[in-house]
Formats: C-alpha cells, sequence, structure tokens
C-alpha cells in the first residue's frame, strides 16, 4: 500500500509505537532518535517546496504471516532497500519500522517526497506502483507474492462454492424440502448454515451460505441459487402457497417476513402446478 500524507508527525508518531514493538530496519539520511526529531529533519527538506502539502510517502510492506514469521531484520531491511530501488526513491530521506505486535509483521516505510533539490516525487497511480514494485522484490527474494495468495483464496472459495451446490442438489433432489424451514434444516444436516437476508422492512432478501469458514450469497455460489431459484425447487404445500401469495408474507423459523409480490406469486403459481399434476397423476377430475 503508498499514498502521499500530509501528516507527517502523527505518522512518525504511528511508525515509531513502543507498543507495539516497533524496530528501525532501515534509514536514510536521518540523525533523529524519536518521531519529533525525524518530522523536524523531514520540514528542513520540506520548505524547499511550499507548493506540495502532501509531502511524505507512506508505504506498508507486508509478507504472509508465515513469510513474516521467518524473516529475520537484515531480510526486513533487504525488502525496504529493494522497495526503494524498483520506486526510485534512492537518495532521500527515508525511514522503516517494523511492526511485531501481533502475528502479522509488517514494515512501515516513510519517505520524504521532496528531494534535496527540492523537487517533488510524482506520486501519479503510486498505490498500483508501489504494489507492482513489492510483488517484484517478492519474487527476487522468493517470497510469496499477492498475487499468489489471491489466486489460493480463489481456489479455495471456488472448492467450497462446488460443496455447497452439491449439497444444495443433494438436499432438493434426495430430501424434497416443502418449505424454506426444511430446506435450512437438511442444508444444515449437511453442515452447511443457511442464513436468511432479512432487510430493514423486515422483506426476505435471499439467503446466505455459511461452510468452512466461507459466508457467501446464494448468487455467489451459484446463478441457480439465487431467492426465486430455490424457492422454485422447493415443493411448497398448495395452500400455503395461496396464502403466501395474498399476503406476501411467509412463516420462517417461527417468524413472519414479508416477500416481493413476484416471489410470493411464484411461489405460488409453482405449487398450483404441482398440486395440478399430481391431480392428472391420480386420474382425477380438476
Amino acid at each position: 500500500m503508498g499514498k502521499s500524507i500530509s501528516h507527517t508527525g502523527a505518522s512518525m508518531g504511528y511508525g515509531w509505537n513502543e507498543e507495539k514493538d516497533a524496530k528501525v530496519v532501515y534509514r536514510e539520511h536521518l540523525a533523529g532518535d524519536n518521531p519529533i526529531e525525524l518530522t523536524q529533519e523531514f520540514k528542513i527538506i520540506q520548505t524547499q517546496n511550499h507548493r506540495c502539502k502532501k509531502n511524505t510517502l507512506s508505504f506498508v510492506l507486508s509478507p504472509t504471516i508465515k513469510d513474516g514469521q521467518e524473516l529475520k531484520e537484515k531480510e526486513l531491511k533487504e525488502i525496504t532497500e529493494g522497495f526503494i530501488k524498483e520506486m526510485k526513491l534512492q537518495e532521500r530521506q527515508a525511514i522503516a519500522f517494523v511492526h511485531q505486535d501481533k502475528s502479522h509483521r509488517h514494515i512501515h516505510l516513510y519517505v520524504n517526497r521532496i528531494g534535496f533539490d527540492g523537487k517533488a516525487y510524482k506520486d501519479n497511480y503510486i498505490g498500483k506502483r508501489s504494489q507492482q514494485a513489492a510483488e517484484k522484490v517478492a519474487k527476487q527474494m522468493g517470497l510469496t507474492t499477492v498475487r499468489e495468495v489471491q489466486q489460493e483464496k480463489l481456489n479455495e472459495v471456488k472448492n467450497i462454492r462446488q460443496e455447497i451446490k452439491q449439497m444444495h442438489e443433494k438436499v432438493v433432489a434426495e430430501m424434497k424440502p416443502k418449505d424454506f424451514d426444511q430446506y435450512i434444516k437438511y442444508m444444515k444436516q449437511n453442515n452447511v448454515k443457511v442464513i436468511p437476508s432479512i432487510n430493514k422492512s423486515n422483506q426476505l432478501r435471499g439467503f446466505r451460505f455459511e461452510y468452512q469458514g466461507q459466508n457467501l450469497k446464494g448468487s455467489e455460489v451459484h446463478r441457480s441459487m439465487s431467492m426465486g431459484r430455490i424457492a422454485e425447487r422447493i415443493g411448497f404445500d398448495k395452500n400455503m402457497a395461496q396464502k403466501i401469495a395474498k399476503e406476501n408474507t411467509l412463516s420462517m423459523l417461527g417468524n413472519t417476513v414479508g416477500l416481493s409480490p413476484n416471489l410470493a406469486a411464484s411461489i405460488a403459481q409453482k405449487a398450483i402446478k404441482i398440486a395440478v399434476k399430481k391431480t392428472i397423476g391420480l386420474g382425477m377430475e380438476i
């Protein structure tokens, strides 16, 4: 993460925070021993450029938890030096602190945006550029990159989505729930927690699915698991469905919740079709 900031003193104070077990891992053209002295040294150079208001660059370099636990102070310094080189920020006042108050060790780097020549470092697309520089340094040092972490998470979610979808199909096809309460109950028996999404108007908007630490909307699991699609697969009783269509409400988990008119009508139509098919199958007049 990278950005230009104007609150240099506050940021230095946060960086050099003893409560976070902060330790200086990199220093360039600075002699101060506390945040006030460091801020003053930055300001001496910054007075050469009064037009630039956000005159300090702030970066956070975050190795993965696993990598961070294994990195030595020397390697943390190498990460910082490599990043500064990739960002072309050499020969500027800079200081970096490692925070170790949590299991996720990370580096806070502050660089004077104003150079010794009084010119401001161009900060256009600095967020994106800092991500690219950090990724390049990570690859050079054999560390896990953000892209790799993101892909790993995507693969994990993909597998979980598939498993939830399989549970859903099993429940609908084999257990044949007659209402949403039964659907929620049967899914729970298959280790999937179904959470109704109800808005401030007490209207049911859909379901969320909680499984193996993931919490996903039905549409995120699969397009066939939207509120309407799930309702189409459930065999509502004809009388119950007609009541739902008339009142636009539904009794679920001991509470009465509202339904959109379209969803209520869809449930009623589906139930009536099922009732008609059953009647025809029995050879009865309708």
